[in-house]
């Protein structure tokens, strides 16, 4: 199973975020600064051991944007070749209309997806989170 997990406190102004294959994109200064996800999933591997995962602890600031996310929208079938959404246009969106009210930037992904998959079946679940601080 894939997995992005995050804590913020507020009063710190930290941010601890730790991935199964899902990344932490945060939006500051119109740039999408990435956080990787460790390339395995959570659980036990075949053989019965358990990997650790990295905690990334990030400094944030007021006006950031954080987005955690499944891979479901960059992975959907559509477009005029049914190819794949992808990564680099999902960043695209986002840091577009990350100044936007988060009930917009939802309209936007939402219309956005529709438009992009035309007559295409959806192929997994989709979810986006989205924080600004």
């Amino acid at each position: 199973m894939d997995l992005a997990l995050c804590v913020i406190n507020r009063k710190r102004m930290s941010l601890e975020y730790a991935g199964a294959f899902n990344p932490l994109y945060l939006v500051r200064n119109n740039e999408v600064l990435v956080t990787k996800a460790d390339k395995f999933p959570i659980g036990a591997s075949p053989d019965g051991t358990l990997s650790s995962f990295t905690n990334h602890k990030i400094e944030i600031k007021k006006g950031d944007v954080i987005y955690l996310f499944s891979d479901g929208y960059v992975d959907q079938f559509g477009g005029a070749d049914s190819k794949k959404f992808m990564a680099k246009r999902f960043r695209n969106l986002l840091l577009e209309h990350h100044k936007l009210p988060m009930n917009e930037q939802k309209d936007i992904l939402i219309s956005t997806l529709k438009e992009w998959m035309g007559e295409e079946e959806q192929v997994d679940d989709i979810l986006v989170i989205g924080i600004r601080i």
